[in-house]
């Protein structure tokens, strides 16, 4: 027996069934894992309804935004309209309607133009939104045709509160300056405060107030006539010098004729009998007697009664040496039927003018 012969036999291996590997991830994915794929639908729709969220929010600021840059757009604008209207046209016009020494109106003139710069450079410096953009640009020229309006008034008033010659060229651009206030009150009402309301509306900005402005108190500041009328009756003109003094020769007018109901009233103890109506005129003729052309000539009618006197004048801009002229004045009261009054119609004294005898005639009326 050998060596080898004595040794034990070795035990027989025994063979382990191998454990299954787990898929991989992507095996898992490939073979359609139903826990993972409802996971990740899940949060594919999580994640669209927040960019959903996003979206619409960041629309909805921006809208908000947008729509509160309009609204203080539009308060803005009414805020200089308002300083535009109240200050600026009250106090320029009251200036112009109540005349005085032409030291003080410069003063006061001076402050109006201080505030009329103002809002123009406002307007100027707006942050209008793009929806805006044209109420701006109209909104900028409204006011630069007021600003430089109240400027040329500024410049030339005080020459015009004075007589002569030079205080009519001044008078005339004072009242020129009407139809730039007009045109600022048209370019207003049609463009800046229409585009400013279709801005709103497009923006579905809806009962909000769009300011509506108006410098020009009235239409008869733009008539020569009447506005010369209110500023200064007395400036004298045509036939006056540079300097404010008469020209060589005669001056002067004297009265023609007066009518009034239709009928041509005869002076002195007469009674003349003038059928009430309402918009009673007196329709006056005079004529120009001097050698010079006269301006700003002043034809006043007083009616005097028993109870109160009507006072009512008109002012004609221009009358030649030699030549009549006409001019309507009716009165802004209507007389009692069957009362009586005193009439008295009178041409106004030009500088220069000598012998004013001619220049008034009274008429005593019975209204019927």
């Amino acid at each position: 027996m050998s060596f080898f012969d004595d040794e034990p036999d070795e035990p027989t291996r025994v063979t382990r069934p191998s454990r299954p590997r787990r898929p991989s991830s992507a095996a898992r994915t490939a073979g359609g894992d139903p826990d993972v794929a409802r996971r990740r639908l899940i949060a594919a729709g999580i994640l669209a309804v927040l960019a959903i969220i996003l979206i619409f929010g960041v629309r909805s600021c921006f809208n908000t935004r947008h729509q509160n840059a309009l609204k203080d757009y539009n308060r803005d604008v009414a805020s200089i309209v308002e300083s535009s209207d109240g200050q600026v046209s009250k106090q320029l016009f009251d200036v112009l309607g109540n005349g005085g020494n032409p030291n003080d109106v410069q003063v006061a003139v001076n402050q109006v133009r201080q505030q009329a710069d103002e809002d123009a450079r406002r307007a100027k410096q707006l942050d209008a939104p793009g929806d805006m953009d044209a109420a701006q640009r109209n909104l900028e020229l409204v006011m630069n045709l007021r600003d430089e309006g109240v400027r040329a008034i500024a410049d030339n008033l005080p020459k015009a509160l004075t007589s002569g010659r030079a205080a009519v060229a001044a008078m005339q651009q004072v009242v020129g300056q009407m139809q730039a206030f007009l045109a600022s009150d048209v370019v207003y009402s049609q463009r800046v405060a229409p585009l400013i309301r279709n801005a709103l509306d497009d923006a579905d900005i809806h009962g909000t107030r769009v300011a509506s402005s108006k410098f020009l108190p009235s239409l008869g500041w733009v008539d020569y006539e009447k506005a010369a009328e209110k500023i200064n009756p007395d400036a004298g003109g045509a036939g006056s010098t540079s300097s404010g003094e008469p020209k060589p020769g005669t001056h002067g007018h004297g009265l023609v004729s007066v009518s009034a109901g239709g009928v041509t009233l005869q002076p002195g103890e007469v009674t003349n009998r003038v059928p009430v109506s309402a918009g009673l005129a007196f329709d006056v003729t005079f004529q120009n007697q001097g050698e010079n052309d006269e301006s700003n000539v002043k034809v006043t009618v007083k009616i005097a009664g028993q109870s109160k006197t009507i006072d009512q004048s008109k002012t004609i801009r221009e009358t030649k040496a030699g030549q009549t002229s006409n001019v309507t004045v009716q009165v802004s009261e209507t007389p009692a039927k069957g009362s009586v009054a005193k009439v008295t119609v009178t041409v106004g004294k030009v500088p220069g003018e000598k012998t004013v005898d001619n220049n008034t005639q009274t008429y005593s009326v019975l209204f019927t």
